[in-house]
């Protein structure tokens, strides 16, 4: 394109900005000869006013729903991980209920099977700091969302829909299920 050529596009193109400017001084000037009454000013700045305010309140309470929705993903975040820590733990846990089921009476006054069920004590103590409760499973009706059948037995000791024995002890956290029950029912 020649320079004359782009001369006159940048021309053409300024053209507009030009009238609209001088329009818009044109409407402020009839604006400036017409003053408004103090009742029209008072009108206009409660009605700015009312609309600031308003998005204030809609700014603050966005504000405050972000904090909310925040908080409770962080303390849902805070659950997950505690509940898949001590999944974790749990199988550690069954193991030294199973030592301390099958100890032999020769070594039952020990100073070392102290020490091992010191370890078990201290590790239901941290996950009672935690909130992880243990499932009561025997005596109870059986409940499938606290329990996990793994067969039905006839059971004196029982009405039938009771959980008779119990095969691994199952785990909440509040109100969440970390690890359902094995159990029996009886019949």
């Amino acid at each position: 394109m020649s320079e004359k050529t782009k001369d006159e596009v940048e021309q053409r193109e300024e053209e507009p900005i030009i009238e609209l400017a001088e329009e818009e001084t044109a409407v402020a000037d009839a604006e400036e000869t017409e003053p408004l009454s103090l009742e029209e000013q008072l009108n206009a700045a409660q009605a700015e006013a009312a609309k600031n305010l308003d998005g204030w309140m809609r700014a603050q309470a966005e504000f405050a729903n972000a904090r909310k929705r925040m908080e409770k993903q962080r303390a849902e975040t805070y659950l997950n991980a505690t509940a898949n820590m001590v999944t974790k733990l749990l199988p550690v846990l069954d193991d030294f209920e199973r030592a301390l089921d099958t100890v032999p009476a020769e070594i039952a006054e020990n100073i070392w099977l102290e020490g091992i069920q010191l370890m078990q004590r201290k590790l239901l103590t941290i996950l009672d700091e935690l909130n992880i409760k243990p499932i009561d499973a025997v005596g109870q009706p059986f409940d499938p969302n606290f329990h996990e059948a793994i067969m039905q037995e006839p059971a004196d000791a029982y009405e039938s829909g009771m959980v008779s024995k119990e095969l691994q002890k199952g785990y909440q956290l509040g109100d969440r299920v970390i690890r359902p029950s094995l159990v029996y029912v009886a019949e």
